[in-house]
């Protein structure tokens, strides 16, 4: 395979992670084209200005045809769609990756590939609310996770080729089985999401008679429901391609909040200041006492 100095690079979908993807690659000199492709040229304009990419194109078959390795940076749905749709246009040898937010549904489309092609499936750990092309930046992957979940059918120099791109761009590989990765992520990342909706609901709900509610709502209520402002589109494709991982941790999520309900009905603060405490505390470790 051409090694990563040599290649030629295609990101299709320049939004927060594509653009940031460029943007890594392009300052850091990491390979030896970036070629942007979108849906449309004022996005191409925005990217080519910011110097994120070299050239770019609206032609998804002229983007990829010639590419050594292809990264999909859209929403899981259109990351499905375009598996199949340039399947055909690949040169034999290039690389395919994505990165998508759950694994099991692209990694099944993967293995669908021609022989020639060599799939590894992607998701890094890191994004902001926030999206879009000007969100972007080139260390939003610098010192993050990224999961890789290569197929049985891929090479060995394909996974070296995919990992020298993450590791190029700061990002640290970690080796995932689809399934495993799907289940993992519904508990830290999915399932925060559908919380925080719930808590901006709730709270909606609450000051629907006194709209002071929002005027006092402050750093806790922003840092608790800062994921509830992200991408709907995205989030829809994450419910439908992630549904069952989901629900099972929105199910274990309920009965911890049942037991707090039953222990503050019954005014059992022994066993509610024990949990607190061991949240407090695994919190602590996990972040060793920084602001996440």
């Amino acid at each position: 395979m051409t090694a990563l100095a040599e290649a030629q690079v295609a990101i299709a979908g320049l939004g927060l992670m594509g653009g940031s993807l460029g943007a890594a690659l392009r300052s850091r000199q990491a390979c030896r084209e970036v070629v942007g492709i979108a849906r449309r040229q004022s996005s191409l304009n925005t990217a080519l200005t910011l110097q994120f990419v070299h050239r770019g194109t609206t032609d998804l078959r002229e983007g990829v045809s010639q590419a050594d390795i292809v990264v999909l940076c859209t929403p899981v749905g259109d990351i499905l769609a375009k598996i199949a749709a340039i399947s055909e246009w690949l040169k034999p040898g290039a690389l395919l990756m994505d990165v998508g937010s759950t694994k099991t549904a692209i990694c099944s489309a993967l293995a669908r590939l021609p022989a020639a092609v060599q799939p590894v499936g992607g998701h890094p750990m890191c994004g902001k609310e926030s999206s879009g092309l000007t969100m972007a930046e080139p260390d939003l992957y610098q010192d993050r996770v990224f999961v890789l979940c290569p197929l049985e059918r891929t090479s060995s120099e394909a996974r070296q080729l995919a990992e020298e791109l993450v590791r190029s761009v700061g990002a640290r590989p970690t080796y995932l089985e689809p399934e495993r990765h799907d289940r993992l992520v519904a508990a830290i990342s999915h399932l925060p999401a559908m919380l925080a909706t719930t808590l901006v609901q709730t709270a909606a709900a609450l000051g629907q008679d006194d709209p002071l509610l929002w005027t006092l709502a402050a750093g806790g209520f922003r840092d608790t429901s800062r994921v509830a402002a992200g991408s709907v589109p995205m989030m829809m494709d994450i419910l439908a391609t992630n549904r069952d991982p989901i629900l099972h941790a929105l199910h274990e999520a309920a009965d911890q909040l049942g037991e707090l309900i039953a222990c503050l009905e019954s005014g059992d603060m022994d066993t509610i200041q024990r949990t607190l405490e061991q949240a407090a505390a695994r919190r602590r470790r996990l972040y060793h006492g920084a602001a996440h």
